[in-house]
């Protein structure tokens, strides 16, 4: 037994290892907070700085492993024993605490994730705003729902504590929000504040929304001459963890774009980042690729088949095995299956928490604006989510090590103009 072991066997003994649905809840041998462990696919993980920095086991995994029982019998199979019992019920203090601080939390962690943006090289003109502020800023005040200008008390407070350098004004605010190399940006953001979860999800859920703006197209109807309108909206696709609701990936488009175009890149975008054990969506994106770009990254895509589908091939395909093995099991165990698929539902959650929190519309008249606000709108989402997991996991997220500041973000930067 290393050392590593002994230390496990002692949190095991000593310590209050607790089952909750993310994960087991180990707490830290010094006293300080405490540490998720994931044992449910494949390798274990957990989100301590020794497991991060080893990728091996750690003590805290080891507490885990002395905690569940293994009982052999005689005919050599093995049965598990959980000696700590699992309760899904709400952890109401932690809720209330992470409620109650939600606002100071929100502004510092926002101010970590904006600290790895480097600002662009200066090249001529009136010196720029530090874009890290700029994002900042804007951010902030999707996270307020304000307007453009009601905002401009809150903006200046921050810069009264330091969070901003220099407060922008809402005219400012509102040629930024327009520049069309924001959003790749944002999309980092949301990105880089969904790994510190990376240990607690391994099951995803992918769909989409739109966000309504006041915008309209509008059409002149021979049939019945008249002029037609519709009112324009902005369509985001989704990748969410189904435990704490974060969002991994992101894509936006407009309100006329097909859904499945969108599941490989965000399967593709969150497996850079997290180990993808299930997939969910609905029959929207039942196609062999989608199917096969889960299974390219180590999953299982859990797609219900549409009403025509059949476990055949038909002359015009190559013999797909993953899409004959996925139809029977669909057709044959609806059960089992839906066991899996109906974890979907989170993100349908994901979507009504941002709308209800931040707003199902957006105020932006410009479509680049409104696309940049929609993607606001998910990164204070992502935050609170990690609030949340501060108080109920004792997680203390670590958004920039110095590999990722360096490489990450100047990729999105080059030759950006701000």
């Amino acid at each position: 037994m290393d050392a590593r072991e002994e230390k496990g066997l002692q949190i095991a003994e000593n310590g209050k290892i607790i089952k909750t649905p993310v994960g087991w809840k180990v707490p830290s041998q010094s006293g300080n907070g405490s540490y998720v462990v994931n044992l449910d696919h494949g390798h274990p993980f957990c989100t301590c700085p020794d497991f991060e920095a080893r990728n091996q086991a750690c003590k805290h995994i080891h507490a885990v492993e002395f905690t569940i029982e293994k009982e052999t019998k005689a005919d050599g199979t093995v049965t598990l024993t959980k000696l700590v019992k699992m309760t899904c019920t709400q952890e109401w203090n932690e809720y209330d605490q992470a409620q109650m601080h939600e606002q100071e939390r929100f502004v510092a962690l926002l101010r970590d994730l904006c600290n790895g943006i480097p600002q662009p090289d200066y090249r001529f003109g009136h010196p720029r705003l530090p874009l890290s502020d700029v994002v900042f800023g804007l951010v902030l005040k999707g996270y307020t729902t304000f307007s453009g200008r009601r905002f401009m008390s809150g903006l200046r407070e921050a810069e009264t504590k330091e969070l901003v350098t220099k407060s922008a004004s809402f005219a400012s605010n509102a040629r930024y929000l327009e520049n069309p190399e924001l959003a790749p940006i944002l999309k980092t953001l949301i990105e880089r504040s969904a790994t510190p979860l990376k240990a607690v999800e391994t099951d995803f859920a992918v769909d989409s929304s739109g966000f309504s703006s006041t915008t309209y197209d509008r059409w002149f109807d021979h049939k019945w001459g008249k002029v037609r309108s519709e009112a324009k909206w902005v369509k985001a696709h989704v990748m969410c963890g189904v435990k704490t609701h974060i969002v991994t990936s992101v894509e936006t488009t407009d309100g006329d774009s097909h859904d499945t175009l969108q599941f490989p890149k965000l399967v593709n975008d969150t497996a850079k980042t997290f180990n993808i054990a299930e997939v969910s969506a609905d029959k929207a994106y039942s196609t062999r690729a989608n199917l096969h770009t889960v299974q390219a990254q180590g999953g299982i895509a859990y797609i219900p088949f549409k009403k025509f589908s059949t476990g055949s091939q038909g002359s015009h395909h190559k013999f797909d095995g993953l899409w004959q093995k996925m139809w029977h099991f669909y057709t044959f165990n609806q059960d089992a299956f839906y066991a899996h698929y109906h974890k979907r539902s989170n993100v349908e959650t994901v979507f009504s928490m941002i709308k209800a929190k931040f707003g199902g519309s957006v105020r932006s008249k410009n479509s680049t604006a409104q696309v940049n606000e929609v993607l606001c709108k998910i990164l204070c989402h992502n935050i609170c989510c990690l609030i949340q997991s501060i108080y109920e996991l004792g997680l203390e997220p670590t958004f920039w090590t110095f590999d990722t500041k360096e490489a990450v973000v100047p990729k999105v930067l080059e030759n950006y103009d701000f």
